[in-house]
């Protein structure tokens, strides 16, 4: 059997962004996949426990993460519409570069954020 190498990932990324609610993180995942600016989103169902300063306050909330695959080329527009769909005044929107992955998954991944017809 053939070994399948991994390739580097020079233009795919991954971007976190918390949500207040599962419901919140559906209504966007549902939102920048339909619009193919991420081809998946994974959201932790589990909350994670958020502490950070606001407005000069140490604060604390349980929150939703979504882990957001997408492409370098479709990060401006996909943090657009996260910010025009999250309720948070600053939502959280973290790039965090695939240092590799394998072909086939990378292919899927940038052949699903391409404009529908290409």
């Amino acid at each position: 059997m053939k070994e399948k190498k991994m390739v580097a990932g020079k233009r795919n990324r991954v971007v976190l962004v918390t949500c207040e609610s599962v419901t919140q993180a559906r209504r966007i995942a549902n939102g920048v996949v339909r619009k193919r600016l991420a081809a998946c989103v994974n959201i932790v169902l589990s909350p994670v426990q958020s502490i950070y300063r606001w407005k000069g306050k140490v604060e604390s909330a349980r929150e939703v993460l979504m882990m957001i695959k997408t492409t370098e080329k479709q990060l401006t527009e996909l943090e657009n519409e996260v910010k025009h769909l999250h309720s948070y005044e600053i939502p959280e929107f973290i790039v965090i570069p695939i240092a590799g992955g394998s072909r086939e998954y990378l292919a899927w991944l940038e052949e699903s954020v391409q404009p529908a017809g290409k």
